[in-house]
């Protein structure tokens, strides 16, 4: 397997062996090393600085690697990496990222051992497989058995390496109170918690356990004039995607007018069109008009006059969900089949109220009692820009953890607990095989162990006694049936001693830890199958910004 560099027919070259997988491996631990201290509750924050100037705080791993410009095709794998666990998850996406990168270290020792990535593979899915499968058998515990206080304490353990992890009894009540106000129970029986439904708003000023929990969906728009009223009850919703503003001619029409009565009635029409329209809107019964275009102040009057809520410049988003939550129908035209305009009542979404109130220093308008499915809104409020956006991304971390805990029903415990149990119980498992795939499968179980080793560093403890501790703990549960409940033993980092940490509340998603180590293993794979790469060198393009004084220096003319 000797490394080459060879130039290709074509322009470009090729690496092929032993040097393109440790550039790959190099690539892959450069990338993981850069979150390895934001991991744990006592993580360190990065920042973040882009090319406009625009600074970012934060320590969440996929936002970390989202935000940088990697290059290498190898390391890219990893940063999508951690996109779809957020995606998929939500949350441990920093943990993801440090066990691929671990995985392909150890990979990169076998190969160089003579061993075939193709064993080294094998060996890999085998151990993903009997990893997880021993995680749902026997590491998980059902929400039902732990109680209410489950939720939160997921929560509280999402929120933990967070910047509000100070607050996170205050927080993680807030987040699973909104979370619980959007469950609902879908056709085939299935608990399903659409966490897109709650919309959080941030505002300046004041502390951040000044952050309120509104029932129902909070736009953070005012009504189009204050002489219209602030507070509809029994409301009946049309949602507009278009402008209700004067109607003007298309560009490149143009009319001849030899009378200027007749330019007088143009205009007049004009002007009237849209009056037409806004009459078939209000002769629906709709007393509430939420547009994502402009409202012209002339058409501000006839809904004054009907003592109806009109609310401009909607954001799409925002305009979507509640469509969504009302049952109303998002019109972009108000023509129909017939090439004429109608506005149909069926196309009204209805709330039981729809009223602006003045929340923190800010005027909302807050539509509650939907009818279609319920909605929350969460008003941030902090210092500035920086905490507001951490706080956005801790909350929402902490929405999908909730999630994941009430449709999966299951939860594993924290701080390293799982990942040292599979460790004991791979190794033990790689020594009854008697293939080569036993090496690939011990050098996963120690791969597993970067995870309580760094939380440990990050807390400023003795990883190698701490770690040393939990696997006598996980080793004795797993062959002493007496012993069984010290599977729970987790890490305390605070107090930098070994705990139940089923106990103490330190609980994950199940489906947080199986679906990472698949991730992880499937990325680790990926990379490990690489054996060649054939980079094309980009095509030179004369500048097109020449002057004319260059062209003639450098004898084009």
């Amino acid at each position: 397997m000797a490394a080459t560099v060879t130039p290709l027919a074509v322009s470009g070259e090729r690496t092929s062996g032993e040097s393109i997988r440790s550039q790959n491996v190099t690539a892959a631990l450069s990338i993981a090393n850069i979150v390895k201290s934001s991991l744990g509750p006592v993580g360190l924050d990065k920042m973040l600085v882009d090319e406009v100037g625009d600074v970012t705080i934060t320590n969440d791993g996929a936002t970390v690697l989202k935000m940088l410009e990697v290059e290498h095709p190898a390391a890219k794998i990893l940063v999508e990496l951690a996109d779809l666990q957020d995606q998929e998850v939500g949350d441990g996406t920093t943990s993801v990222v440090i066990v691929a990168a671990e995985l392909l270290r150890n990979a990169e020792q076998l190969v160089k051992n003579k061993i075939h990535p193709t064993s080294i593979i094998s060996g890999y899915r085998l151990a993903c497989k009997e990893a997880c499968k021993y995680i749902n058998e026997h590491l998980s515990v059902s929400v039902d058995e732990l109680g209410s206080d489950c939720l939160i304490n997921a929560a509280k353990t999402s929120m933990s390496s967070k910047l509000i992890g100070v607050d996170s009894e205050f927080f993680s009540k807030m987040v699973v109170e909104a979370a619980l106000a959007v469950k609902r129970t879908n056709v085939k029986g299935e608990v399903r918690c659409p966490i897109k439904a709650v919309n959080i708003l941030k505002a300046h000023g004041q502390s951040s356990l000044e952050s309120v929990l509104v029932r129902g969906y909070a736009l953070n728009c005012t009504v189009a004039s204050q002489a219209m009223i602030k507070r509809i009850t029994n409301a009946k919703i049309a949602c507009l995607d278009f402008n209700l503003q004067k109607v003007k001619m298309k560009l490149g029409v143009q009319i001849v007018v030899d009378d200027p009565q007749k330019l007088d009635a143009i205009r007049q029409r004009e002007a009237d069109i849209t009056k037409e329209r806004i009459a078939k809107i209000l002769k629906s019964g709709a007393n509430v008009v939420l547009c994502t275009g402009g409202i012209d102040d002339l058409c501000l009057k006839y809904f004054v006059e009907a003592q109806a809520m009109a609310v401009r410049r909607v954001s799409k988003i925002d305009m979507k969900r509640i469509a969504k939550a009302t049952g109303a129908t998002m019109l972009l035209t108000l023509a129909n089949l017939d090439g004429e305009e109608s506005f149909e009542a069926s196309m009204l979404g209805s709330a039981g109220e729809v009223v602006q109130e003045k929340i923190c220093d800010d005027e909302l308008i807050i539509i509650k009692e939907p009818k279609s499915r319920l909605a929350a809104s969460m008003i941030l409020r902090g210092a500035n820009d920086f905490m507001l956006d951490e706080m956005d991304r801790s909350i929402h971390d902490a929405l999908c953890v909730v999630r994941r805990v009430i449709e999966s029903n299951a939860v594993v415990p924290g701080g390293g607990a799982v990942e040292a149990a599979l460790s004991i119980y791979l190794e033990n498992f790689a020594t009854s095989l008697s293939s080569r795939e036993q090496l690939a499968i011990a050098e996963f179980a120690r791969s597993l162990l970067v995870i309580p080793k760094t939380l440990s560093v990050n807390a400023a403890q003795d990883a190698t006694d701490l770690v040393a501790k939990l696997r006598a703990c996980h080793s004795s549960s797993q062959t002493d049936s007496k012993l069984e409940s010290l599977k729970w033993m987790g890490l305390d980092l605070v107090d930098g001693v070994i705990r139940d940490n089923k106990v103490a509340g330190v609980l994950e998603p199940t489906i947080s830890k199986t679906k990472s180590l698949k991730f992880a293993t499937e990325a680790a794979i990926t990379i490990l199958r690489i054996d060649d790469m054939i980079k094309l060198t980009p095509e030179e393009k004369p500048d097109a910004g020449q002057s004319y004084q260059d062209a003639v220096a450098s004898g084009r003319l």
